[in-house]
């Protein structure tokens, strides 16, 4: 016997009720207490140059494959990584800086609201920047800013390129991170290229993102 899905209206009933029984039952309870910020909000030192050894080094340890540059040698390198994937279409969000992909031959795919997911599907690669990377943890933000462009740019294409600004945008630790994002965007955390398991521990890579993650650490002045 099949039963009918319950409307919005007595959706939203349901959860009101259900928030009113919780409400009540805490009514007299004790305040909670304040967190414990007593922890080390970072378990390395405050170095820019060994930060980003530590972020390259985690990285790799989630088998991202990584690459470092300078201003000089963003385009060049960026072109070469797409064309050693036989990249024929690149998808570039909106404020990716032009100078990025210079000396790239692959036909630019503008980050579009009306774009399917099967034409995302059909494209090879995507080059973003990035929010903040942490060099803890080896793991990247994004927040769909204008150089990262909208969440599904990053999780439907098999080839991501991400650009990390460093200093700027290394940062040691979580504790260091969550004061410079906003809740309120889209945030996206990234360790590594899509990888999951069954039961066994069989890996399995690119069922959730793409399968191959590229992280460029472009060191600025």
């Amino acid at each position: 016997m099949t039963h009918p899905e319950p409307t919005a209206a007595a959706a939203g009933t349901a959860r009101e009720r259900i928030l009113a029984r919780i409400r009540a039952a805490v009514a007299d309870a004790p305040p909670a207490p304040e967190p414990d910020r007593g922890y080390l909000p970072a378990h390395v030192p405050d170095d820019p140059a060994a930060l980003l050894d530590l972020l390259h080094h985690n990285l790799a340890e989630y088998r991202a494959l990584v690459h470092r540059t300078d201003s000089a040698g963003i385009a060049g390198l960026l072109g070469r990584l797409l064309a050693e994937r036989g990249a024929d279409t690149v998808l570039v969000p909106p404020g990716l800086p032009p100078r990025w992909l210079a000396a790239a031959d692959a036909t630019r795919i503008a980050d579009s609201a009306t774009t399917t997911p099967g034409e995302l599907d059909a494209v090879h690669s995507v080059v973003t920047g990035c929010a903040l990377a942490i060099a803890e943890t080896g793991t990247i933000v994004l927040d769909g800013g204008p150089d990262q462009g909208r969440r599904r740019i990053t999780l439907i294409p098999d080839h991501h390129i991400c650009v990390v600004r460093a200093p700027a945008q290394i940062v040691a630790s979580v504790p260091q991170a969550l004061p410079r994002l906003d809740p309120r965007r889209p945030l996206t955390w990234i360790s590594g290229p899509s990888a999951t398991s069954d039961i066994e521990l069989d890996r399995v890579e690119g069922v959730h993102g793409p399968r191959t993650l590229e992280v460029v650490l472009l060191q600025e002045d």
